[in-house]
């Protein structure tokens, strides 16, 4: 876990424009890379790229067309009492590992990676005209890491999450290489000489938060340079990130 560092200054989020794209098989290592140079950016070894998990997936072949697809029967009963395509509830079965919650047309379900989110995280913007969905990465630190290899840099893979007993939506990470996750506060004192013993920041998940400002959801900009952002290079994983279920206060 990274140690309280001087903070920055100032943080400055760059979008990467004119990313084609993004075909299956693609490197996008390389694309991002060829992104930059056009746009005169040199990335350091202290810079982070975030980049959307959409074009991720895609690049890693995580698509899926809806026509290729049999619905079971349980994924037909679900489709029935939600509204849902039986296709698209199919695939989101197939990508849980339990279903949490369903209310009307919500399903959240917990993914095979840990992660808590609306539909198992299979989406179906931005691909082919809803006719085909992206699933999450299989492993996105691996991907994460395959990212950063490339670059040079830290990298935080983004998803748009819904958060808990709170209305609209945040970009948080899914896949990390480098950059620590937490800043730790603990041990030391506020202005009023007050200790601190449980204030641990999750960092990447607010440098993911403001990069999906920059990303936004229709710009088509799929990857965000962060710059002066302070930390320690080390062996991350976003899953450090998932709280263990026996310490969830709400189940």
């Amino acid at each position: 876990m990274a140690v309280l560092e001087e903070r920055p200054v100032r943080l400055e989020f760059f979008p990467i424009t004119g990313v084609p794209e993004i075909p299956s098989g693609c490197a996008l290592g390389a694309v991002l890379l060829q992104c930059l140079e056009q746009a005169a950016v040199d990335l350091g070894p202290q810079d982070i790229v975030a980049v959307a998990q959409k074009v991720v997936s895609k690049a890693e072949g995580r698509v899926v067309r809806l026509a290729e697809i049999e619905p079971s029967k349980r994924a037909l009963g679900i489709a029935g009492e939600t509204g849902k395509d039986a296709r698209m509830v199919e695939v989101i079965l197939r990508e849980s590992r339990r279903i949490v919650r369903r209310r009307g047309d919500i399903v959240i379900s917990e993914t095979h990676h840990g992660f808590i989110c609306a539909n198992a995280g299979v989406d179906r913007s931005n691909v082919d005209g809803g006719e085909a969905v992206t699933l999450l990465p299989l492993d996105p630190d691996r991907s994460a890491r395959r990212l950063a290899e490339e670059l040079g840099c830290g990298i935080i893979i983004t998803d748009t999450f819904g958060r808990a007993w709170r209305e609209g939506l945040l970009d948080t990470t899914i896949g990390l290489a480098g950059v620590p996750p937490f800043v730790d506060f603990r041990g030391t004192t506020d202005r009023y000489g007050y200790p601190l013993q449980a204030s641990i920041l999750a960092a990447v998940d607010g440098l993911a938060a403001a990069a999906g400002l920059v990303m936004g959801k229709t710009e088509q900009i799929p990857a965000v340079v962060i710059r002066g952002f302070t930390w320690t290079r080390g062996d991350s994983s976003a899953q450090a990130l998932l709280r263990p279920t026996h310490k969830d206060l709400f189940l």
